[in-house]
This record gives structure tokens, C-alpha cells and sequence, in this order.
């Protein structure tokens, strides 16, 4: 069992991802922007954070640089409905930061199981 968390603005997006989580035997704590996220960091050691890039108060990029200035091993995944600055997609420039993954929401269940299972092994 993995302790994870989880950072997204969307309340049903991230009970979502708790149930599938929750069903795969870890347990989770939920976040719902960048800011509550650090601090729960502060407070706990996770396995493995998921993040939402667009957010309001403090969005995904700006948490994940904060995330790695402070635990540059942190595995992260990073997830996004889509959107773009200009010609970059904000998938791609969290890949630039230092995500150890990426996934464009909507996904399958068997897709995001598999891609924790896998970052969790490594």
C-alpha cells in the first residue's frame, strides 16, 4: 500500500481518483489547489503526488517546481484536461519540470492503475 496525494481543483474528479485509488489499496489524501497541497506535504511523506495543471490560488506548474525545489525524488504525475500557453501544451511543459509523468484527463481506469503501478515500482 502507497500513500498518495492528490491535487485538483475538481471535487468530482478528485473523489474519482480516490475510489480508484482506495480500490487499488492506497490510501489517499485529497488537496484542492497547489497551496493546500504544499501544506499537506509539510505535514505527511507521500509515495507518489498526482497534480492537476490548471487551478486556481496556485496552479499545477508553479506546485510542482515548489515540490521539486524542496524534494527534487518526488514522483510525480501530472494530469490535465487540456489547454495550452500559446503553442505549448501544459503537459509538455510540465515534463519540463521534472514530471515523471503525464496523462491527459479524461482516462481509462486500466490506464491510470497501470501508470501508478508502474511509477510506483521504480
Amino acid at each position: 500500500m502507497s500513500h498518495i496525494l492528490v491535487i485538483d481543483d475538481d471535487e468530482h474528479i478528485r473523489e474519482l481518483i480516490n475510489i480508484m485509488l482506495e480500490g487499488e489499496g492506497h490510501s489517499v489524501v485529497l488537496a484542492e489547489d497547489g497551496m493546500v497541497g504544499l501544506k499537506k506535504l509539510e505535514e505527511e511523506t507521500f509515495d507518489l503526488i498526482i497534480t492537476d495543471i490548471i487551478m486556481p490560488n496556485q496552479e499545477g506548474i508553479e506546485t510542482i517546481v515548489q515540490i521539486k525545489a524542496k524534494n527534487p525524488k518526488a514522483k510525480i504525475l501530472a494530469i490535465s484536461g487540456g489547454g495550452r500557453i500559446g503553442s505549448t501544451n501544459y503537459l509538455t511543459l510540465a515534463e519540463n519540470f521534472g514530471v515523471d509523468r503525464t496523462m491527459s484527463k479524461p482516462f481509462y481506469h486500466k490506464d491510470f492503475v497501470d501508470c501508478i503501478g508502474e511509477l510506483l515500482e521504480q
